[in-house]
């Protein structure tokens, strides 16, 4: 029917109430008790157990309130409705209230014979038409003023219809220029978004491009270090290839040795009445080829020089333009260094064990002339006499020219080193390298030839000296002119570089101290630090030696001896006996 409010309005309004058991066994045990279960669990026996309660507490608070004051004080009125009604309901407990519905009875569901309505039909009234001239004032002149009041309402509406029909032609004008603006701003930002998505696009095509293009440069960068590699791996198994060729070749030759050394110990007997024959013959024929020999070494001296002058040259040519690319071909000159010092390694391993195969045969070869050499000590010592005097002058000769070669040496290293200061460390050790690799080279072509020519003049000395003679020659090609020659040769280029070489003498002050007894010490020491017994020093070549000992030696006292092999090599000393170049340094 309504709530009566408290200035007699009536409102329709829908409350929802929110009830349960209060959750203590008293009152779980007074709702069992008093409403049973069933009706406690049903929601139809609970709102009937307490409709007509909330109802009489609606319309006792509705009757507080105003109705505008419902909808202005909504929380208030629903406090007020749990006031009234209280949490505590026989077991039951009322948590909160909630308006779902308010709202004005229509007037025509009022009852204008009910006085509460009467009233509320009032206020409606006076409110809705402004009190409708209090009622057309309360019915009085109600002809006239009702006649007044629709002329004026006429007037007013046509009024109003002007101004609405104003106001709507107002509008639409307005409507229709948003409306323009509107479409002129869509088109604007609809343009906008084409030209970002078109220049999104445009930009997703280039990075695709580019990512093409930075792909084909990895594939080929790839294909390129593959092959790199693959040359790198294929390089390597041809040296495996060729060392194992090699320690076949060796094998092979270390079984001819022992052959030959069998026959050579059959034979040394034979080998002592020719040495008598020809005794007057051999210094004639040692004297002859020393001098030639002299001259030989003085040559290819000078070609050595000259060799390493060029090659210093083309260096310096190359420097600039070194310099110049060094950046661009930082990488590649990297990659290309690792290579060359892979294939160092591996080379030097072949010369290390190419090295160590010349050693053994060389001591083979020296136990077969060991008895040989004891009686041609005599023969010896009567041709030092007879060829000292021109050895002295010829010495002279030759010390300087090693002097100069040592000084030209010197220069080089100091100017090749200045000069590739200005090189990264790849670089350098590659320019390195390739340096000494051209340098080696042309030595080994200067050596060859003169070992070619050499050959040619043993075979006409041997042939003149011995025209006449009736002797057999053991040996083949140039074994039996060699044995002749190497027993004086070798202890005079001994002597003169040793006493010519500041190189020398400075290894010699530095590691012996030019005392006898020091030396014999220091190299006691040394020797048995590396491993080196007194054997080896009769048997092993000075190459074989320092071999030997940089394969045991570490750091510092490895880059000397490497040095030191250098040394032995450019001055003609790698093949000379190990225990006479000691002997001639202490």
């Amino acid at each position: 029917n309504g709530l009566i409010c408290q200035d007699n309005m009536r409102a329709d309004i829908k409350v929802a109430f929110f009830v349960r058991v209060n959750n203590a066994e008293e009152d779980v045990l007074r709702v069992a008790q008093s409403v049973g279960c069933d009706r406690a669990s049903s929601e139809a026996e609970i709102r009937n157990l307490f409709d007509a309660k909330f109802s009489e507490a609606l319309k006792t608070v509705g009757k507080r309130f105003e109705f505008t004051q419902l909808y202005e004080d909504r929380d208030k009125f629903r406090d007020e409705i749990l006031k009234v009604i209280g949490t505590d309901l026989n077991g039951f407990v009322l948590d909160d209230a909630a308006i779902d519905y308010l709202e004005q009875t229509p007037l025509e569901s009022l009852d204008p014979d009910n006085i509460l309505d009467a009233e509320g039909i009032k206020k409606i009234t006076d409110l809705t038409a402004q009190q409708a001239k209090l009622a057309n004032n309360i019915q009085r002149d109600k002809e006239k003023v009702i006649k007044q009041q629709d002329v004026e309402a006429r007037e007013a509406i046509l009024e109003l219809e002007r101004q609405l029909a104003e106001t709507e032609a107002k509008q639409k004008r307005e409507v229709d220029t948003v409306q323009a603006r509107e479409q002129a701003e869509a088109l604007r930002v609809k343009e906008e978004q084409r030209q970002k998505a078109e220049q999104a696009r445009i930009a997703a095509e280039e990075e695709i491009q580019v990512a093409a293009q930075n792909q084909e440069r990895q594939v080929l960068v790839a294909q390129r270090n593959k092959e790199r590699t693959d040359g790198v791996e294929l390089e390597r198994v041809e040296r495996e290839r060729m060392l194992e060729q090699i320690e076949r070749e060796r094998v092979t030759e270390l079984k001819a040795i022992e052959k030959d050394k069998a026959v050579e110990v059959q034979k040394k007997e034979i080998q002592d009445v020719i040495r008598e024959r020809v005794a007057v013959e051999k210094t004639v024929v040692e004297e002859q080829q020393r001098i030639k020999d002299t001259e030989e070494f003085a040559t290819a001296d000078r070609k050595k020089q000259v060799t390493v002058t060029l090659a210093e040259a083309q260096a310096q040519e190359k420097l600039i333009q070194k310099v110049k690319d060094a950046e661009a071909q930082k990488q590649a000159v990297q990659l290309e260094a690792d290579e060359k010092a892979y294939a160092v390694l591996r080379a030097a391993e072949a010369e290390r064990q190419a090295a160590e195969m010349h050693a053994e045969e060389r001591v083979i070869g020296a136990e077969a002339e060991e008895t040989a050499s004891e009686k041609e000590a005599a023969a010896k010592k009567m041709i030092a006499d007879a060829v000292a005097k021109e050895a002295a002058a010829q010495g002279l000769g030759e010390a300087e020219v090693l002097r100069a070669k040592g000084e030209a040496d010197a220069r080089a290293i100091t100017q090749k080193a200045e000069a590739m200061k200005l090189f990264e460390e790849a670089g350098q050790g590659h320019e390195e390298f390739k340096l000494k690799l051209q340098k080696d080279l042309d030595v080994e072509l200067a050596e060859i030839d003169v070992q070619r020519r050499i050959a040619e003049q043993q075979a006409t000395v041997v042939g003149e000296a011995l025209r006449s003679a009736k002797i057999d020659i053991v040996g083949g090609e140039t074994e039996f002119f060699d044995r002749i020659t190497n027993a004086i040769t070798t202890g005079k280029v001994v002597d003169r570089t040793v006493g010519n070489s500041e190189v020398l003498e400075d290894v010699k002050d530095t590691f012996f101290n030019g005392d006898p007894e020091y030396f014999k010490s220091q190299m006691g020491t040394w020797l048995s630090d590396f491993g080196v017994k007194s054997e080896d020093l009769k048997n092993l070549s000075v190459s074989a030696l320092l071999a030997k000992l940089i394969g045991k030696a570490k750091g510092e006292d490895r880059q000397r001896l490497v040095g030191l092999l250098g040394a032995a090599e450019r001055f003609g000393l790698a093949d000379a006996k190990a225990v006479e170049v000691i002997k001639k340094l202490g």
